[in-house]
């Protein structure tokens, strides 16, 4: 009867185990079908960030969604970044096939103990595999599966190739993916550059980056830092002195690495980002790779969003505005050096350099000017400052069919040269100057110069009545600075993809919109506009030129300036419309102007405006004399232009 019974439990514990290998055998085969093509490393791109260059070749962005990666080949990461992570992660990395079976058994009995899965016993394959092939989720199956895809990875590639893969996959924390971007966020470095102590301090953020960080716990990271150290010692691939000299090295990180790149430049970093999206896509600008190569000057930069922000800050509330925008580029290269959209990019990213349309005031009437320039209307031409009445078609402006313009300080000085009535920023003279050239005369000389927005044809256009953009009026000012000559601004010199090949190349095309005669006419009855105009407050000490500008009822102040090798333009106001207080054209503008390009400037030499062959000098601004009771005079003109809202 007892034999019986062992025989039954005999046979039983036979079943058993042919059912557990069958479930075994057919757990195994279904994992070994289910597994990933790993030819498909062949072809393996990983997402890579996209990254912008400041001028002197310096990261100022990276654009990326969910992993912020920079691909580097092995030979571009330090050897002791290589040797801390193989040191702490895989010890025999170099003697296994894909598997440390001693590691294994040590982590087994680990599990055991504890009754689950809390040391995985990787390999450096292993953890490649599950990283690209493989969910996270600790389970039994998934490591059968990451072994098996391990073995096979191990068969078809090398060691080098396998560790570089690695590397630059492997998650450090903040959203750094590889140890390129890695080495930027803590320490501002290639990987390449990366010394033993950073090294060791980023290999052991490995095990729990988050936890680890050395942004939000220091400690932890430090204790990290020091095993890392001691098992390389241990395996041999340090010297004694050398782990204890990177043991006590004061490490040059601070938390303003971890601030997001684009704190600084953030609107001319949205604007590039704008024009990649458009070019190229959001799936390439956020996975592709690229190496975009910008115009911007970061001192000039830094300098222009200082000067912004200390104005807005010191007198918003005395002239009631809280918003300014500041852009300066070359005109000789149409480079942006510098691009402020507002007063805090955070708390409004609404571009006010590029995406505000805002009536220019005065700013506008050089353009006007110069077409009379053109038509050989020179600077000592004398022009009526009187009350004067336009007839007009009527509109929903002048229902009547009359417009009475008036100056900016409700007065009048008679007979007047034009260079003084540009100087002065007078209304009645421009306005009566813009009839004689013709609007669209005046219109066509706008376009040629770099103004896209579309004018509205009326003599309220001497006074800035249609709404331009601050870059245009900038960029189109250039062409005075440059001798006549237009070029196109840009943010972007090149483009290259993640192999290196250059996608985009920008070519500087002149082209030739004034005279230079004409220009240099201009250049010189605005320089008089800073000597003993309305810009006395904008001087510089050196020759400079520029044009202020105000809108109707105090709306928008501009200060549009250009030195022979830099041209800015600046804008205050309110985004609702809301009027200022007080006359931010004369008394805001120019300091901001001032100030900027004081600091921009210093070092650089003083240039002066080129003076054509031939072009004669004569001093028109006193040609005539004041006058006296003006106001009595009044002129009627009858035009069939329809001037627009009243602006000054």
């Amino acid at each position: 009867m007892a034999k019986k019974k062992r025989a039954d439990r005999t046979k039983l514990y036979l079943a058993g185990a042919l059912i557990i290998l069958a479930a075994a055998a057919g757990f195994a085969l279904q994992a070994i079908y289910s597994l990933p093509n790993i030819d498909s490393l062949n072809t393996y791109v990983p997402s890579e960030s996209t990254i912008l260059y400041a001028a002197d070749g310096k990261i100022i962005a990276r654009f990326h969604q969910e992993e912020n990666r920079q691909v580097v080949p092995l030979s571009k990461i330090s050897v002791f970044f290589q040797n801390a992570v193989i040191a702490t992660e895989d010890p025999n990395f170099y003697g296994h096939h894909g598997l440390d079976f001693s590691g294994i058994i040590r982590a087994s009995i680990k599990n055991f103990s504890y009754g689950r899965i809390v040391e995985g016993g990787s390999t450096i394959t292993q953890q490649l595999a599950k990283n690209l092939f493989l969910n996270k989720r600790k389970s039994f199956v998934r490591k059968f599966s990451e072994a098996l895809i391990a073995l096979q990875i191990e068969r078809r590639y090398t060691k080098e190739e396998i560790l570089e893969l690695y590397l630059n996959q492997v998650y450090l924390g903040h959203n750094a993916y590889g140890i390129e971007s890695a080495a930027n966020l803590y320490f501002g470095k290639r990987a390449a550059e990366l010394d033993l102590a950073e090294s060791a301090m980023i290999a052991g953020l490995i095990r729990g980056p988050e936890l680890y960080s050395p942004y939000r716990n220091y400690k932890g990271a430090k204790i990290r830092q020091l095993y890392v150290l001691n098992k390389m010692y241990e395996k041999g691939l340090v010297q004694e002195r050398e782990a204890k000299l990177a043991a006590i090295e004061e490490l040059d990180f601070s938390p303003k690495n971890l601030k997001a790149l684009g704190e600084m430049a953030a609107y001319f970093i949205s604007y590039v980002l704008q024009d990649l999206t458009n070019k190229y896509g959001e799936e390439m600008v956020y996975h592709g790779g690229l190496k975009v190569y910008t115009t911007l000057d970061q001192d000039k930069q830094a300098i222009a969003e200082n000067v912004i922000n200390q104005f807005v800050s010191a007198e918003g509330s005395k002239y009631n505005f809280s918003q300014a925008s500041l852009v300066s580029l070359d005109p000789r290269t149409g480079y942006i050096k510098a691009l402020v959209g507002g007063a805090n990019f955070y708390e409004s990213k609404f571009n006010r350099v590029t995406q505000a349309q805002r009536p220019p005031g005065s700013s506008f009437k050089p353009f006007v000017y110069t077409a009379a320039i053109e038509q050989g209307i020179y600077p000592g031409t004398v022009l009526n400052d009187v009350p004067t009445t336009f007839q007009v078609w009527p509109n929903r402006w002048n229902p009547f069919g009359t417009w009475k313009p008036m100056n900016f300080d409700n007065k009048f000085r008679g007979r007047v040269t034009m260079r003084y009535a540009l100087e002065k920023s007078l209304n009645l003279p421009s306005i009566k100057l813009l009839e004689r050239v013709g609007v669209q005369n005046a219109i066509g000389v706008a376009q040629r110069m770099g103004i896209k927005s579309r004018l509205e044809p009326g003599l309220a256009l001497a006074l800035g009545a249609s709404e331009v953009n601050l870059l245009e009026m900038t960029s189109a000012f250039g062409v005075f600075a440059d001798n006549g000559i237009r070029v196109e601004p840009t943010a972007i010199t090149k483009i290259e993809n993640r192999d290196g090949v250059t996608l985009y190349k920008h070519e500087i095309q002149e082209r030739r919109a004034l005279d230079e005669n004409v220009a240099a006419i201009m250049v010189d009855m605005m320089r008089g506009v800073l000597t003993r105009g309305t810009g006395v407050r904008g001087q510089i000490g050196r020759p400079a030129a520029a044009k202020t500008g105000t809108s109707q009822e105090f709306k928008d102040a501009w200060f549009i300036g250009f030195v022979p090798q830099l041209v800015t333009g600046v804008w205050v106001g309110n985004d609702d419309n809301t009027p200022m207080r007080g006359v931010a054209e004369v008394a805001t503008c120019p300091r901001i102007w001032r100030a900027y390009n004081l600091a921009a400037l210093a070092g650089q030499p003083a240039l002066d405006f080129p003076q054509p062959e031939g072009l004669a000098e004569k001093d028109y601004s006193l040609t005539v004399p004041p006058e006296e009771n003006v106001e009595e005079y009044e002129e009627i003109i009858t035009v069939e232009a329809e001037p627009e809202n009243e602006e000054y």
